[in-house]
């Protein structure tokens, strides 16, 4: 009588899309330090749309509030700090999270001054709450500007691909 070895599992398929390939290619990234030029880029990106909205925005309530000047010049320079990140490890542990830490200040600032503006509003937070959250500044506009800034400062505690942390 002949027996057969069972059969050895199968390999998974390299290039298998799905979720769970995914999140191994990015752990795999973090442990090389493949992920810090991807987030020092991201933040560059995400600056720069983050940095158009903003003006916008401001342009349209017509700068009414000197301090809405404030994240048109904060935020923009996370562009060429995020595009220096990418290229130098010493600005993606230097500038870049120098530059984050001001967005992300600058955007819990903004948070307050968009609630206070609200609270200015006719009826405030108590009698017109939803018409003023509605009508008036965007109450976490902000704080997504400061999560553009928590990239960056990310970045600048990952591992670059090379170094020996």
């Amino acid at each position: 009588m002949t027996t057969t070895a069972p059969a050895a599992p199968a390999a998974p398929a390299r290039g298998m899309p799905g979720a769970a390939t995914g999140a191994v290619q990015l752990v795999n990234d973090i442990r090389t330090g493949r992920f810090e030029k991807t987030m020092s880029g991201l933040t560059a990106m995400g600056a720069a749309i983050t940095a158009v909205e903003i003006w916008t925005s401001h342009d349209g309530a017509s700068f009414g509030n000197k301090m809405m000047w404030l994240p048109v010049i904060v935020v923009p320079a996370a562009i060429p700090a995020g595009i220096a990140g990418v290229v130098s490890a010493r600005a993606a542990r230097t500038v870049l999270p120098l530059m984050s830490a001001l967005i992300v200040a600058n955007g819990l600032q903004g948070t307050y001054l968009h609630w206070r503006g609200i609270a200015q509003k006719p009826g405030g937070l108590r009698q017109n709450l939803r018409y003023n959250l509605e009508m008036g500044p965007p109450v976490f506009a902000p704080l997504l500007a400061s999560l553009v800034g928590g990239m960056g400062l990310l970045a600048g505690l990952l591992r670059r691909e090379g170094s020996d942390q």
